[in-house]
């Protein structure tokens, strides 16, 4: 059931036309002018780097959580990345569609794909590989798992499969709170020195915190207290 409520919420993403901006990565434009050229170049966008410590554990379990965390989180981030990637695509296309069953059918057309495509894969996902897609999907759209189901499929839906997920001890209301949170900040510490190594490919989070501020944080307040 638990691995069921997931596909259903993966499907909710793709066919709900939420709606998102996703920025591009960048720094004000810069312009150059070379010696004895009147022309201004064109600008020179500049990709944000951050120098990342060493990782340091307090004892052995601690490390085995780490990177027991970073095999999941590597795992499941491709889904959440596609998941709001869909969802820019879907709204666009929707928004070209005028009548109302020509875009139920759009929506079920979708629909099919999604469950051929990647139902098999996400039935695959453990207990908490499903709970840190939940927390991706939050970090990627800005709405949870729960209020996507419960709109496309209604609230006695989105209660029913929170339900069930709880049963399994995984919430589809979860949301990515990196800066009150010490296991939500790891997760973005991870995805942030993957997307540096080009392990994963960047696709910034639609929420409103800075990774350097969150170091910080986390970095002189281990316990999270302030």
């Amino acid at each position: 059931m638990l691995r069921r409520s997931l596909v259903i919420i993966f499907f909710a993403i793709f066919t709900f036309g939420f709606s998102q901006e996703i920025t591009k990565d960048s720094v004000a434009d810069y312009y150059v002018r070379f010696e004895g050229d009147s022309i201004l170049q064109s600008s020179i966008e500049l990709d944000e780097v951050y120098i990342f410590g060493k990782l340091e554990f307090a004892d052995r379990k601690e490390k085995l959580r780490y990177y027991i965390l970073r095999r999941k989180t590597l795992k499941v981030y491709p889904y959440a990345k596609l998941a709001a990637e869909r969802l820019v695509e879907l709204n666009d296309s929707l928004a070209k569609i005028k009548k109302k069953r020509h875009k139920k059918k759009y929506t079920k057309e979708v629909q099919k794909y999604i469950e051929g495509e990647f139902s098999d894969k996400l039935k695959k996902l453990t207990r908490t590989e499903g709970q840190i897609l939940i927390k991706l999907i939050y970090r990627q759209t800005g709405i949870t798992a729960f209020n996507l189901v419960k709109e496309l499929r209604s609230g006695w839906r989105a209660f029913w499969y929170n339900t069930t997920a709880k049963a399994f001890k995984i919430s589809i209301k979860e949301e990515f709170h990196p800066e009150a949170i010490h296991e939500d900040y790891l997760i973005e510490d991870i995805l942030q020195r993957a997307f540096a190594s080009n392990r994963l490919e960047r696709q910034e989070s639609v929420l409103d915190y800075d990774y350097a501020q969150l170091n910080n944080k986390w970095k002189n307040d281990p316990n999270g207290k302030n």
